[in-house]
């Protein structure tokens, strides 16, 4: 089995695979003082609730954009399953063509969405990942990744208005009905969930015009209806209820881009030895 790590900065989720296929996932919050056996007594109450035998994962593969944890999890990785994960970073094949000004500065996370979304979908298309960051990626038909954007999510917004304000109160995030509201609470949830579906509304909007474009200049033709408007994230349910820009909502599909990912990856693994192992606490993971 493969045990699948998607870590973002508020929450990560797990997802086990059996053959390619999702057996279970789950998700944590992200606690980056959390120490590699921490991380290991939960995992192994969560697969003892599922029923699955810790012993049965063969290989362990990561994506995070909170570099903090990622020692936290490599020492997971070598202490509970003798394996040196997979790290999605420069040096991993993915099948995309990175055109970015510096592809080092790609966030794993988008990477990963993308290869999900273009093996699923096909392209061209735009990935919005409603997260703790709301990022849109956009991806040619030939798999190449151009760009994106990248925003405030919701929840970093509600957090700033509580932080930044002297009266304001923290709210729940969901829509109140109305745009015209007749409470301070409603209206705070009015403007940050309303006010950020018509970001998505926008955004998208600009980026299909900007893509066609692209597309044109690189003599593959297309109009704005070839595009695909694929959403994920933890918010991605609630601001597709208000946006009608996109086209499917894929809650899981990082996991499963991590899958694809390990599948082009697995043959050339480098297992660390038992005496390395041994020595993780002293150990450059990226040296083993």
């Amino acid at each position: 089995m493969l045990l699948a790590f998607d870590v973002g900065n508020t929450n990560t989720v797990l997802g086990v695979f059996r053959d390619g296929e999702m057996v279970t996932n789950w998700r944590l919050e992200t606690d980056n003082r959390k120490s590699a056996d921490e991380y290991g007594m939960i995992i192994h109450q969560l697969f003892q609730y599922e029923g699955l035998e810790i012993k049965e994962v063969t290989d362990v593969i990561i994506a995070t954009v909170v570099p903090s944890i990622l020692y936290t999890l490599q020492h997971l990785s070598q202490k509970y399953f003798d394996r040196r994960a997979i790290v999605i970073g420069p040096g991993i094949k993915t099948g995309l063509v990175v055109k970015y000004d510096n592809p080092k500065q790609v966030g794993a996370d988008r990477i990963v969405n993308a290869v999900a979304a273009h093996a699923k979908y096909g392209g061209p298309l735009i990935v919005v990942d409603l997260g703790t960051a709301t990022t849109f990626c956009a991806i040619t038909a030939k798999a190449e990744y151009i760009g994106g954007t990248i925003a405030p999510g919701l929840k970093i917004s509600s957090d700033a208005l509580f932080e930044k304000t002297a009266i304001l109160p923290k709210v729940e995030l969901e829509e109140p009905g109305n745009v015209i509201c007749r409470n301070t609470i409603n209206s705070m949830q009015s403007g940050l969930v309303y006010g950020h579906m018509g970001l998505v509304e926008f955004i998208v909007r600009k980026m299909k015009t900007e893509l066609v474009e692209v597309c044109k200049v690189s003599g593959e033709p297309i109009s704005e209806n070839d595009i695909q408007v694929i959403a994920t994230g933890g918010l991605a349910t609630m601001v597709d209820k208000g946006v009608d820009c996109i086209n499917y909502v894929d809650k899981l599909l990082t996991l499963e881009g991590l899958e694809m990912i390990y599948r082009k990856n697995k043959k050339c693994r480098k297992h660390a030895t038992r005496e390395e192992i041994e020595k993780a606490d002293m150990l450059d993971w990226e040296k083993i």
